[in-house]
């Protein structure tokens, strides 16, 4: 759906070009590590999804939930070294602007198959 298309290894190279901000340590207030941030982040998004595309049929919506287990998986191991480090603000700002992202390459995912 998303994993396999040109968006998504843009996705990740993003992600790989940002990875010096995560070796910085600190705290978000939150007290939030960095796997946490990202889990919550990108759940949140695909809630968001779901809810604003009613029109998904539940065989729609299993494929999504598994691509997000892609998804997740690939950034679990791109950011391995950091995950239970506690997340700066800059790291949560991109964290947050990545499961944006994301939702974006589902959106038109869903937009494409709609059709």
């Amino acid at each position: 759906m998303v994993t396999d298309k040109p968006g998504y290894e843009h996705l990740i190279q993003f992600l790989t070009e940002h990875l010096s901000l995560f070796e910085q340590g600190g705290n978000n207030g939150s007290g939030k590590t960095i796997g946490e941030l990202l889990e919550e982040s990108i759940a949140e998004q695909i809630i968001t999804l779901c809810t604003q595309h009613t029109e998904l049929e539940m065989n729609h919506r299993s494929m999504i939930i598994r691509e997000v287990d892609g998804i997740m998986y690939d950034f679990q191991e791109v950011l391995s070294s950091v995950l239970e480090k506690k997340a700066t603000a800059q790291q949560a700002e991109l964290i947050n602007e990545i499961s944006l992202l994301i939702k974006n390459l589902f959106d038109n995912a869903i937009a494409d198959l709609l059709d």
